[in-house]
Order: C-alpha cells, then structure tokens, then sequence
C-alpha cells in the first residue's frame, strides 16, 4: 500500500510527464489497495487549472480508480521558475511533509535547481527523484552527486531508469537465481557471446531538442542497457533489498570494460531517407555537424572470473526495419558428439523478450532433417505482465522510499565512465559515422557480429 505523499514534478508541462509519467502513476493508482497521491505539477509555462486537469485526466483515462479519482480531484499546477528561491519555497509549503521531488528536466536544468536549493531547508523524509541523465558525463555525475549528498541520504535519492520497472526486466532475477536450469551454466565456461539490442522502427518523432545532443549510444546503451547488462551479469546477492541487490549491479559494473580496450569495439551510423521518414540530417531541429548518430553498438566484457572473456555486445538504433528488442545469450556448442551424428553442432540460445516479454530458447534435437541428423527445436513461453507500467513499478519504490529499482550514485557514474572512451573515439573521427536507409537493418556492410569480434580480440 502507497503511503499518503505530495509529489512535486518539475519540468509537468513537458512531454515525460504527459507521455510516461502521468500514465504509469495512473497505473499504479488502478490497484485496488493504493492509496490516493497528490501531485503538484510545475514548470515555467503557465498553464490553466483546467487544462492541467486535462492532462492528468488524459494520462488517467476515464474509468478512474478511487484513489485515482482522489488523486485527480486534489491536483493542482503552480507555474514559475523553478530556479527562484521564493518559488521553491512555495512549493514546498504547499506539498507539507516528506514531499517526492521529481526531476522530470535536462541536467543543466535539474543541476541549477539543486544548487538554489543548497540555501533552502527541505523537510523531513523529503524524497528525490531524477530523470535520466543523470549528468552529462562522468564529472558532471560526480559533481551532482556531491550536491544531492549535502541535501537528503543516498537512501532518498532515486535515479530514475523506468527500464529496471519493467516485467520482463525484473524476471530476469528469478531467471538467474531462481531456476536451477540456468544458473549452473550462467558463465563463460558455458556461454559463447551475449547481445542485449533495442532497435525500434520509429524515427526521431519531434524530440531533436534532446535526441540530437545525445544520440544513441547515450539515449538507451550508457543508461538503459548497461543497467539490464548489471542485472544479467551480476551475483547473486544475499538478500532481495535494495542495499544487496544494488551492490551487485554495482560490482559488476565495475569490472565492466571495452572488449579488448579499444574503442573499436564500437560502431555507429545515422540513417538517411527511407519510406516516408527523411533523413536524419534533414529532420527539423537537427545539426547535421554534431554527427549525431541514430544506430550505436558498443561490445564490452565483465572481467571477472565468473565472465572474463565473453564478449555482451550493447545495441541500439531507430528508424530500423525490425523493432528488435531482447537479449540473446548463445551457449558454447559441446566439445564432442557421438560419431554418426550429422548437421549443425550450434549450442543452445536463450531470447529473453524486452518488450513484450517473451522467452525462446532453441535447442539441438535430432531428428530434425534426418533419423541421425542434428537440428534445432525452439521451446517458447510468455513471461508474466504486469498492469502497472514500468513508471508506475518504479514510482511505487519512491513513494514508499524504497530504492530497489532506482540507480546508485557510484552506478550513475560508472555508466559513464564506461561509455566516455567510445564518446572520445567518436568525436575525434577514430570510428567513422556510417550510414544506413531508414527501414532498413543498418548499414549493409557491417561485418556480422561475430566477425567484429574477431576484428578487435
């Protein structure tokens, strides 16, 4: 059950909060045992009592909850800048005890409203909340980590990836720990290569204003999948809290590397006119200079002894022919077969879906073009879903002052620490800027992802 809180959201009139924040609080307030939340939207574009009704209305739909209906009757938005100290203050009166302050900004912004709140006493229990990035880099990280340390415990402070609150996601735990058919095998003894892709059809959708300063490699591999590669590559913690498990990601983490240590463990390009979407230089909003790219991979190892040597290649683009988005852990083949047997010798290979969450795992039989003739059989399976939202899983540990599913400030920074080598070999011209046509499956001449393996062991 929800605790009665105040959350505050910063930056409410942008597209997050209408797009996904609104609606996954609006599924965690469907339950039957929540309990109403109040919200105060704000943000420096006036807006209308009605019209931010509207919009809280609109992420809720129609067939409210109780505790919805509550939420959306006490609702109210204060417009004005939230860099202003008399501002912050009120806002703070209105909200009363142990408020959520939702960051829902770019760096730049969140990080000023932090410093003005440096001279402000904030209330017992007050809990805060950050959208990704957490900074732009790894200094800048570090930097409002600092701040956000002089202001509430670490305990308080959730880091918001909306990835670690989805389903399938979360199955991964019961997956790795929980299942005596994968566990043993969870290691490079077993395990030949690793992928975790998130390749989506769509284009740019109007958000040049923040894809544009980061592309790819920073939009869904330095946050999201660095995140799901903690969670896949991590030991089993003593206990399910936040403390143990969080260590974990965090480890792991920190043993993660380039593969090979060279940034031409990395490739990105950018997508031209394709179908009915344009290119991507030619996008409204976009500059061309910045070499943005709209396709990044990136292959790490965890050099551990549970992994050293495996290669988990990290990939994400838009405007693709297929929304790909899974994980794919390809076992080693068995090192002898019976003499007599015939056809492929390709080991096991486990698909675990991340949107929706489904579950493949191909294995060799016989008999599949032949008496004695190896092939391969697939074993399919749905995940549990869940009706609340992957904003909603994550705001249920905010409002209850759990951070479990929130990201630690040594992991904030790690990601970045990860990443920055590619970002540099990117912006000195080492890896070139390839190109690909939209709808297509990136660019035709990329070597196979076996094949760059071999180019950079």
């Amino acid at each position: 059950m929800l605790n009665q809180r105040t959350v505050v959201i910063f930056g409410a009139s942008g597209d997050l909060s209408s797009r996904l924040l609104l609606p996954g609080l609006g599924s965690l307030l469907a339950g039957p045992r929540a309990t109403s939340v109040r919200i105060i939207g704000t943000g420096r574009s006036p807006l209308a009592p009605d019209e931010w009704t509207g919009r809280v209305q609109a992420a809720f739909g129609h067939d409210l909850s109780p505790a919805a209906a509550e939420t959306l009757a006490t609702t109210q938005y204060v417009a004005g800048d939230p860099t202003d100290p008399a501002h912050l203050r009120a806002l703070l009166e209105l909200a009363g005890p142990a408020p959520v302050l939702y960051f829902s900004l770019p760096p730049a912004v969140t990080t000023a409203i932090v410093q003005t709140l440096q001279g402000i006493d904030l209330p017992a229990g007050t809990e805060l909340a950050f959208e990704k990035p957490f900074g732009t880099d790894a200094a800048s990280a570090a930097e409002l980590n600092k701040l956000v340390g002089t202001l509430v415990p670490e305990e308080n402070v959730h880091r918001v990836d909306h990835f670690l609150g989805r389903t399938a996601v979360l199955n991964l735990i019961g997956l790795r720990f929980a299942n005596r058919l994968f566990e043993p095998v969870w290691n490079a003894e077993h395990i030949e290569s690793i992928e975790i892709v998130y390749d989506e059809t769509l284009g740019l959708e109007g958000r040049a204003q923040y894809y544009d300063n980061a592309g790819a490699l920073v939009d869904m591999i330095q946050s999201h999948l660095l995140l799901v590669l903690a969670l896949l590559a991590m030991d089993a913690p003593a206990t399910m809290d936040a403390v143990e498990v969080r260590s974990e990601m965090a480890r792991a983490l920190r043993s993660t590397q380039l593969y090979g240590s060279t940034p031409e463990a990395s490739r990105r390009a950018r997508y031209t006119a394709g179908g009915s979407v344009p290119s991507y230089a030619d996008e409204a909003g976009v500059d061309p200079g910045r070499e943005t790219e709209t396709l990044a991979e990136v292959t790490v190892e965890v050099d551990t002894n549970r992994w050293a040597g495996v290669p988990i290649t990290l990939r994400s683009g838009k405007a693709l022919g297929v929304a790909r988005k899974e994980i794919v852990v390809k076992f080693k083949p068995l090192r002898h077969l019976p003499s007599g047997l015939h056809g492929s010798r390709d080991g096991e290979t486990l698909r675990i879906g991340l949107n929706p969450g489904e579950l493949s795992l191909s294995v060799p039989a016989l008999g599949v073009d032949g008496p004695y003739t190896m092939g391969q059989v697939f074993l399919d399976a749905t995940l549990p879903s869940s009706p609340v939202l992957p904003y909603g899983e994550v705001l249920n540990g905010i409002l209850r002052g759990d951070p479990l599913l929130s990201v630690r400030g040594d992991v904030a920074e790690r990601c970045w620490e990860i990443v920055e080598p590619v970002l540099d070999a990117w912006r000195s011209g080492e890896v070139p800027l390839e190109e690909y046509e939209a709808g297509s499956d990136g660019p035709s001449h990329w070597a196979s992802f076996a094949q760059n393996i071999d180019k950079v062991k």
